[in-house]
Order: C-alpha cells, then sequence, then structure tokens
C-alpha cells in the first residue's frame, strides 16, 4: 500500500511539473504579430471577427450573457474602450468597481475563450461625456487635449494593471491588441504641426509600454512604424493600410447610429451591413470589428455630445436590453460561418479578380490546397445570373455571395434565412401610487449662492457636478415706466451657449428654450411680466452632456453667456449682462438627495389628489415590487417631458420623451450606399420612449423609483414594461 502511495505521489509531482513546464513553455512561446496579410497569434494567420461591448452600458450581472451571445454569434473578439473619467472621477482616486470593472469583464471574455481588443484611448469620442476625459483635466495648469501633457500616464497606469493581472496574450490572457488615441486624423489635419508631433509621441509611447501586442490607431493615415493604421465607417473595403507589411484592419464597422434628443432612431439593413463586411473580406480584409455589437444605456450623466439620448442601442446586432436583434444577429452569424470557412483560403493568397458583367465581379483565393470565392452584384436595382467556373450563380442587387470551395454558394448577403424579431413592450405593474414635492426657483438671496457682476461659464462654475446651474439677478421697476400704462410687457432676451433653458419671472415660468446636437446655442425671446419694484429673474441652465469630439473641445462653452437684454422700458434696452447675477450649482432636491431612500424622507411628500401635474420643477416618488420573471425591464416615460430617473439610488440616466423626434422617415431599401441620413424611424414621436432598468438594481419588493420633472409632466402615466421578442410571421 505504501509504495502505491509512493508511485502516485511520484506520479502527481511529475504530472504538476510537466503542467509547470508546458505553462512556462506556452507563455514564453505566446505571440501577437502581424504581416500584410493577418494578426499572427501564436504563430497562425487569423481572420478576426470582433464586436463592440462597453462594459460601463451595461452590468456586471450582464456581462456573462452579453459575452456568450457573441460567441454565439460567431465573434473571436470583443473590443471596449477604456473611459477614463468613469476609472478617475478626481485626480489620483480611482475606481474600478461595478460597472467599471474592468478586470473582471477582460477574465469573463477570457472564461469564455474570446480574444478582448482593449482600446485604452485615453481620448475615447464614443457619444461618451466629455469624450472620456474627467472635467478635472480641464483645469489641470497648461493643459492642451490630446497633447503630450503628463496626466496622459492614465494609459501607462491602464497597461501596468492589466500587466499585474497577466491579461495581455503574451502572459497568457486574452488582450490581443490595444489601440492609443482615437480618430485623430481629422484632428491632426487641423491643427498641423503640434498634431503631428502628438501622433508620434504618442505611438512611441505606447510601444515603449512593451505589451508584447501590437498597437493600432484608426483613422490615422500616417500612424508611426510599428503602430497599425485602420479604418472606420460604413464602408472599407477599398481602404489599404500605410505600409504593404500591415493588415487591412476595420476596427469599427458602424451597425447603425446614435439617437440624439430631437432626432429620429437610425437603423441599418441586415443585408447592407452583411455586404459590407463581405465586400472588405473579399479584398483582403483580416479583421472587422462591430461598432456596436451590444451599445447598451448610458447611464447617469454619461451621455456626452450634447444631446445624446439615453440609450445607445444602435440599432446593434443584440438590442440594448441584451437581446439577440434578428434578423441581424442571426444573419451575421451566418455570414460569420461562411467566412470561417474560406479562412484556409483568406490568410494563404491575395485575391485575384475577374469581372463577371458591367457590375459584377469574382475575388478569388486560390491555393494548391484550398479554393474560396466572393462573386459580388454592385448593381443596386437588378439581380443578375453570372457564370463562375463551371456554375451559374443568382446574384441579387446589392449582395455577395459566398463560395468555401468556388463551387457551392453557402451565403448570399442579400438572402436572410433569420425570422424577425418583433418588439413588445408589455405593462407589468398595475398603477403606480405616486407623491410629489415642488423644488424651489432659487432666489439671489440664498446662502448657498455665488455672485459677480458677470455671465459666468457654466461648466467652470458647476464642474459638470450636475446639469443644472441657476443664474439670478434682480431688475427694478420704477412706477412711471411706460408699459405698466400701455399694457406692452418688456421683451426679455437671453443667448445662450445651451444646452436648455427655463426662465422663470418672481418665481413664475414664463417659457423653456433648448437647442439640437446640430445646434446647441439658444435664444429666449418672451414679453415678461414685471411690476413696481424689485423683480426676480431666474434663469435655470441645463447641460446635457458635454462634447465628446471637436478640436480643443474643452474650450467650448456652456450656459448663459449673454447678452440678456430688456427692452421695452423708458430708457430703452437695459442691458443686464454686466449687473450683479448670483449663482446656485443644482437642485434643492439634489442638495437633499431626494433620489435616495434615506434623502427622500427629509421632505414631506404629496400624495392622492392634490399630486400636482404640468408643474414644472417637481420630483415625485413611488415603490414598486419586482415583476415576476427574467424579462429585461423598461420604464415608460411617454407622459412626461425633461428630466432623471434613478431606481434604488441607481441613475437610470436622463428622460426627454417631450423632444419629439424631427426628420424624414419612410420606407428603407437596403441596397445603394447606407449613411446616418438614411432608414431612420419614429419620426413624430418621441426620440426616446423606454428606458432601461436592469433587473439586478432590483429587490424583491419596496423598490423606490424617483424622477425628476423639468417641463411639467404627468407622472400617473409612467409605467413598467418588460420587453420581450416575438418571431415576425
Amino acid at each position: 500500500m505504501g509504495s502505491r502511495i509512493l508511485m502516485w505521489n511520484l506520479l502527481r509531482g511529475n504530472a504538476l511539473m510537466l503542467l509547470l513546464l508546458f505553462s512556462w513553455v506556452s507563455s514564453a512561446t505566446a505571440s501577437v504579430t502581424y504581416d500584410h496579410k493577418a494578426i499572427v497569434i501564436n504563430g497562425q494567420r487569423r481572420i478576426l471577427i470582433s464586436g463592440s461591448i462597453h462594459y460601463p452600458r451595461s452590468t456586471p450581472e450582464m456581462w456573462p450573457d452579453l459575452i456568450q451571445k457573441a460567441k454565439e454569434g460567431g465573434l473571436d473578439v470583443i473590443q471596449t474602450y477604456v473611459f477614463w473619467n468613469g476609472h478617475e472621477p478626481s485626480p489620483g482616486n480611482y475606481y474600478f468597481e461595478d460597472r467599471y470593472d474592468l478586470v473582471k469583464f477582460i477574465k469573463l471574455v477570457q472564461q469564455a475563450g474570446l480574444y478582448v481588443h482593449l482600446r485604452i484611448g485615453p481620448f475615447v469620442c464614443a457619444e461618451w461625456n466629455f469624450g472620456g476625459f474627467p472635467v478635472w483635466l480641464k483645469y489641470v495648469p497648461g493643459i492642451i487635449f490630446r497633447t503630450d501633457n503628463e496626466p496622459f500616464k492614465f494609459t501607462e497606469k491602464i497597461v501596468s494593471m492589466m500587466k499585474v493581472e497577466q491579461l495581455f496574450e503574451t502572459q497568457g490572457g486574452p488582450i490581443i491588441m490595444s489601440q492609443i488615441e482615437n480618430e485623430y486624423g481629422p484632428v491632426e489635419w487641423e491643427i498641423g504641426a503640434p498634431g503631428k508631433a502628438y501622433t508620434k509621441w504618442a505611438a512611441k509611447m505606447a510601444v515603449g509600454l512593451n505589451t508584447g501586442v501590437p498597437w493600432i490607431m484608426c483613422k490615422q493615415e500616417d500612424a508611426p512604424d510599428p503602430i497599425i493604421d485602420t479604418c472606420n465607417g460604413f464602408y472599407c473595403e477599398n481602404f489599404k493600410p500605410n505600409k504593404d507589411y500591415k493588415p487591412k484592419m476595420w476596427t469599427e464597422v458602424w451597425t447603425g447610429w446614435y439617437t440624439e434628443f430631437g432626432g429620429p432612431i437610425p437603423t441599418r439593413p441586415a443585408e447592407d451591413l452583411a455586404f459590407s463586411v463581405a465586400r472588405f473580406i473579399q479584398n483582403g480584409g483580416s479583421f472587422i470589428n462591430y461598432y456596436m455589437y451590444h451599445g447598451g444605456t448610458n447611464f447617469g450623466r454619461t451621455a456626452g455630445g450634447p444631446f445624446m439620448a439615453t440609450s445607445y442601442d444602435y440599432d446593434a446586432p443584440i438590442d440594448e436590453y441584451g437581446l439577440p436583434r434578428d434578423p441581424k444577429w442571426g444573419h451575421l452569424r451566418d455570414l460569420h460561418k461562411a467566412i470561417k470557412l474560406c479562412e484556409p483560403a483568406l490568410v494563404s493568397v491575395d485575391p485575384t479578380v475577374t469581372s463577371l458583367g458591367n457590375n459584377q465581379e469574382a475575388h478569388i483565393f486560390n491555393t494548391k490546397a484550398t479554393c474560396a470565392a466572393f462573386l459580388a452584384n454592385y448593381d443596386t436595382k437588378y439581380p443578375v445570373k453570372v457564370t463562375f467556373g463551371n456554375g451559374q450563380y443568382d446574384l441579387p442587387p446589392w449582395s455577395v455571395s459566398i463560395l468555401p470551395d468556388c463551387k457551392t454558394a453557402v451565403y448570399n448577403t442579400a438572402r436572410i434565412g433569420t425570422q424577425s424579431s418583433q418588439l413588445n413592450m408589455m405593462p407589468v405593474n398595475g398603477a403606480l401610487t405616486w407623491q410629489s414635492y415642488n423644488d424651489e426657483t432659487a432666489s439671489s438671496n440664498g446662502d448657498d449662492s455665488t455672485t459677480a457682476d458677470r455671465l459666468l461659464e457654466q461648466v467652470n462654475v458647476t464642474r459638470d457636478s450636475t446639469d443644472y446651474l441657476w443664474y439670478m439677478t434682480d431688475v427694478k421697476i420704477d412706477p412711471d415706466e411706460g408699459f405698466l400704462k400701455n399694457g406692452q410687457s418688456p421683451l426679455l432676451t437671453i443667448f445662450s451657449a445651451g444646452h436648455a433653458l427655463h426662465v422663470f419671472v418672481n418665481g413664475q415660468l414664463s417659457g423653456t428654450v433648448y437647442g439640437s446636437l446640430e445646434n446647441p446655442k439658444l435664444t429666449f425671446s418672451n414679453n415678461v411680466k414685471l411690476t413696481v419694484g424689485i423683480n426676480k429673474i431666474s434663469l435655470l441652465s441645463v447641460a446635457v452632456g458635454l462634447p465628446n469630439v471637436g478640436v480643443h473641445f474643452e474650450t467650448w462653452n456652456s450656459g448663459v453667456l449673454g447678452p440678456v437684454t430688456l427692452k421695452g422700458l423708458n430708457e430703452g434696452t437695459r442691458d443686464l449682462s454686466w449687473q450683479k447675477w448670483s449663482y446656485k450649482i443644482g437642485l434643492k432636491g439634489e442638495a437633499l438627495s431626494l433620489h435616495t431612500l434615506s434623502g427622500s424622507t427629509s421632505v414631506e411628500w404629496v400624495e392622492g389628489s392634490l399630486l400636482p401635474k404640468k408643474q414644472p420643477l417637481t420630483w415625485y416618488k413611488t415603490t414598486f415590487n419586482a415583476p415576476a420573471g427574467n424579462e429585461p425591464l423598461a420604464l415608460d416615460m411617454s407622459s412626461m417631458g425633461k428630466g432623471q430617473m434613478w431606481i434604488n439610488g441607481q441613475s437610470i440616466g436622463r428622460h426627454w420623451p417631450g423632444y419629439i423626434a424631427h426628420g424624414v422617415c419612410g420606407d428603407c431599401n437596403y441596397a445603394g450606399t447606407y449613411d446616418d441620413k438614411k432608414c431612420h424611424t419614429n419620426c413624430g414621436q418621441p426620440s426616446q420612449r423606454w428606458y432601461h432598468v436592469p433587473r439586478s438594481w432590483l429587490r424583491p419588493s419596496g423598490n423606490l423609483l424617483v424622477v425628476f420633472e423639468e417641463l411639467g409632466g404627468d407622472s400617473t402615466g409612467i409605467s413598467l414594461v418588460k420587453r420581450t421578442t416575438g418571431n415576425c410571421t
């Protein structure tokens, strides 16, 4: 018996030694390189299918299922940005928990057997607040965004963290690529020499971090070696990297487009999306990434823009709620299967191109061992029958057929074999019982206000701690003013850099104006009722996300910058811009934390028949039990105007159903060049009606829902709904 135990221990010890040796050899030989054909992982060229899933735009509880659905959809790689302002909200204070647990997210991707493409930035754009930069960065002395400044060492911190966690492929981890900067080429072109210097600096800094995996720069034609320049766009088939020995990569295949408050909902047909990918692959492309594969939700105040909606659905293959969007998800899955059947040929040779007609051609990848072909019809109206090899093939308009053996067409981009899914939003609770609390119109007499003899820029005052800033001043009206006798009220005119403005005179709302993504600046010009004596002018300026893109966007302004004038007085026009103004940051309800359980008990709430409707600056609260089942949930906010929402203290985001979508909606033909102005839906309806409520934020009972309403809505019309999908027949 003792000899058996001894023998077992020896065998187990040898096995452990062999395992350790194998592990050491594997990590020692692990490598990620590239050549002109493809990314090379551990000596093997790969055709890589990737998809963007941004970890803060969903919850950790959603991550495993999203990653699994991506894998089932045929993805090899998950791509994500790193969101600096979420990770370093104040200088040196870092946060990597909950939705910002980057390491957990990457390890879940690894557990699923997928790779990671980590886009560190540190600028991300992404329709994210301030493009991912923390607001405090704006106030670092001498800072110029996207230049070689000391604070940009954040990139080094992320790389160091990944190394410590052994997450690069060369360490046995899943990260096979990193990105430095993001779409900097257009900015460099605008600013010239300083931009070129920054590109070289950023590239040198990144390569010097010795990650062991390639770095890329997207939309950067002059990306310094060895960094790979890549393409972003709706189509990239004609893209070529800046050196012949670099692979042809498409880092953002735009699956749709973002939704802005005031705009319709863009969609992109599955047929055209598949067509664009097939064209890229047939032209020698070896890496594609869907932006977005799951768009998710701009929780809290993370949406940038300004005017970006809380939904970041993006018409992605996995919808905002985590459900497959068919036929897009299934049609792309089938495309990926067909591409993978061609992989041995695709990574071995460059294609030869043969004309099959006026608007038709074949791209052929032929080796001694294998052959694959792509048959394309670029005509936007007419199907054609083409002859290729010993066969004839029917090609619909604007389509590519894939032949993994140069004989059998296993897939065509315009022929969808997946049933369409139908969106249903079903109410799940009875009527909610609401209570209300009226916020205060701020006055210049408050102890928490500051003063200046001029109009101040909003972000400089708030540091983006809130959407709201009060501008307050007094207007003295003498008894002998002519308008008091003739009944013609003075005209108050206010010029603001945006984004929305509520004007109160003596505590009463005199009007609201707001801008748009295309023109965030706004003008209020209304006759206002003034009385003899001191009149209180209170302007509530509202930011709807900070800019996320543009040359030196850190210098862009928001808030009431003037001039502010009052016309129709005995003196003519009085300029109020340079008189004494008082400022108050945020709302009283914010200071009291009314969105939390503890804060909501600090005031008296009105209920029952006294519940106000259509009253501005009102807080509403209710409680509800979590509905049974596991279907995704949302709030139907169609009865409300504009404001914010919280569940159990967690911010769902901004709501603005009062902003009706303008634009042109109608039939959508998949054939023909797509852009973000094509295939719009939802015209004449709220830009966003439903707002995602993550299941993990709920308790079985007693969930606190708080809504702040700026414009005045009817809270009794709010309902909790569940999202279900069914097949269209």
